[in-house]
């Protein structure tokens, strides 16, 4: 596994309008996150279509709430391990919204987000952080990243999101991380 060009050769490519220029070259942060829909629902197509501006928001009622809405990730991990790529790392996804992370504010703007497909009440597949544990060291690896660099969406947002949710093994991850 290697990130060639902003992009990661093991991952589908499924390019998203809901992205834009960093205003600075930086990834400092890896932002995880967690998402399904409808929420606990899973195998569709819907993540794709929600980041693509593709989702038709009759179809659930869970969906209702989405409409217009413009959103986007770097990946998404899928349950069975398979990853796609919805921003090349050089773009700015638009997935952490109001965040601070260590006193500055707009994490979007210096971190890559990463959704694992689930709920924040669940636990996650073993495909699942085997594909999380390579993205991230990769990740480490190419952009000279500490595991504290890797952070869930409710550290930058308290009180406003909870993944990726007491159902994310931490300890898991980061006890497999290796720095350099």
């Amino acid at each position: 596994m290697k990130i060639n060009t902003g992009q990661l050769d093991i991952a589908e490519q499924a390019i998203s309008p809901n992205f834009d220029k960093r205003p600075e070259n930086e990834v400092s942060l890896i932002v995880i996150h967690c998402i399904s829909l409808p929420a606990g629902h899973y195998g569709s197509d819907y993540v794709r279509a929600l980041f693509c501006n593709e989702l038709d928001c009759l179809v659930h009622d869970d969906f209702a709430d989405l409409q217009g809405v413009k959103l986007s990730s770097h990946l998404l991990i899928h349950r069975t391990g398979l990853v796609t790529q919805f921003v090349p790392f050089d773009k700015r996804a638009w997935h952490a919204g109001q965040s601070v992370h260590r006193g500055r504010e707009n994490c979007n703007d210096f971190s890559v987000g990463i959704e694992l497909e689930g709920i924040d009440t669940e636990t996650f597949t073993d495909e699942q952080y085997k594909t999380l544990l390579e993205v991230c060291q990769e990740m480490l690896d190419s952009w000279s990243l500490d595991v504290a660099d890797i952070v869930g969406h409710s550290e930058i947002a308290p009180g406003r999101k909870t993944d990726p949710g007491p159902g994310f093994d931490w300890h898991r991850l980061r006890s497999q991380l290796v720095c350099n």
